[in-house]
């Protein structure tokens, strides 16, 4: 709870503005009995954020290790249910050297990477998105913006977010129906490796997203040189940072404990099933994850081009159509005015374009 009670408090004091409130300083000084010092506690505030980096790269950790916990419980559960279905004598059947545990175990670890992946590129996209209405529809000179441009904004993030969850769940539900429906052996070799592999991947995100946005905290705090080359690149590693902490590594929790839970419910109504059958069933659900796999990624392209071209590419675009309807208006206008003129100055705008208005 600390850290993103320490992480809200700075925002809320960046959002409020309470430094360009008139007279600010006396009404807390009448209220309070103090005068504010309103560049310190900003400072404070952003040191304070640094602080509950360090426990959210703590707690996190935390949290997958008990979903894997629960997760190995529940495999072997799975194990012990698989053994009394099929009569095995000893659990020889789950060697590691049997090729259905380690093709799970290379798929459960892809599975892994994918998700992660996924998931930073539709925080990636929306965030793109965002920045590209701003950039078009906001007057940045401006105090602040209004309740409309600001829902909007929402809207888009929102959008991003629903978009990126809807492709992560089909893929990750049809993927345990499918891989259950198989083989249970190669199941077994997948839910291993989703656990041992996202157990350190959050490890890892959470720890590297912490230690970026820490370095932009000490660039701006310790070493007060925001707004240099240095800051600059800090600030680009806690844009990667903070998918990694904060959307990629706590989100194999859940990743995890549903795979493990829902695999296993899978499993038991895939083994009572005819063989052909659920064959056939798993390839189906496999075709359906991969057609979403596509999806995850090749739907939520920023664009062909590098985001800077792209911003240059639009604003271009809506220059020209301003220009464009611009010239409309004053063509009509001048038709009101002088049709002849405004006839000639048809022509000599049809000739810049490239053709030669119908006489």
């Amino acid at each position: 709870s600390y850290g993103p009670v320490a992480d809200n408090a700075q925002s809320i004091f960046e959002l409020s503005m309470i430094e360009q409130t008139p007279d600010i300083d006396n009404d807390v000084k009448r209220h309070f009995g103090f005068t504010p010092d309103f560049e310190k506690g900003k400072l404070l505030l952003e040191d304070n954020d640094g602080a509950g980096n360090t426990f959210k790269a703590t707690a996190k950790p935390m949290l997958i290790g008990t979903a894997v916990v629960g997760a190995t419980t529940m495999i072997f559960s799975l194990i012990l249910m698989l053994k009394q279905h099929f009569g095995w004598a000893d659990l020889s059947n789950l060697s590691i050297v049997d090729p259905r545990i380690i093709l799970g175990m290379l798929l459960g670890g892809a599975v892994v990477y994918w998700f992660c992946g996924a998931s930073r590129q539709a925080v990636t996209t929306g965030a793109y998105r965002a920045v590209d209405y701003i950039k078009q529809n906001i007057r940045l000179s401006g105090d602040k913006a209004s309740a409309k441009d600001s829902n909007e904004v929402v809207r888009i993030c929102t959008k991003y977010a629903q978009y990126g969850m809807v492709n992560i769940f089909v893929v990750v539900f049809t993927l345990t129906l499918a891989f259950a429906c198989m083989d249970p052996v190669f199941f077994v070799g997948y839910l291993i490796s989703i656990a041992m592999f996202g157990l350190f991947m959050a490890i890892n995100m959470a720890n590297a997203g912490g230690c970026w946005d820490n370095a932009k905290k000490i660039v701006e705090v310790e070493l007060h040189k925001k707004g240099t080359e240095l800051h600059a690149a800090t600030v680009i590693g806690d844009i990667v940072g903070d998918p990694f902490k904060d959307t990629s590594s706590v989100a194999l929790n859940p990743i995890i404990k549903f795979t493990t839970l829902f695999g296993i419910l899978a499993v038991e109504i895939a083994v009572n099933m005819p063989r052909t059958t659920s064959l056939y069933a798993g390839i189906f659900f496999l075709l359906v994850g991969l057609v979403f796999v596509h999806r995850s990624f090749y739907n939520m392209r920023i664009s062909t081009l590098s985001p800077s071209d792209h911003i240059i590419a639009s604003e271009r675009k809506t220059a020209d159509t301003k220009r464009a309807r611009m010239n409309e208006e004053s063509i009509a206008a001048g038709l009101q005015k002088n049709p002849v003129v405004a006839s000639q100055a048809v022509g000599q705008s049809g000739d810049e374009a490239g053709f030669i208005p119908a006489r």
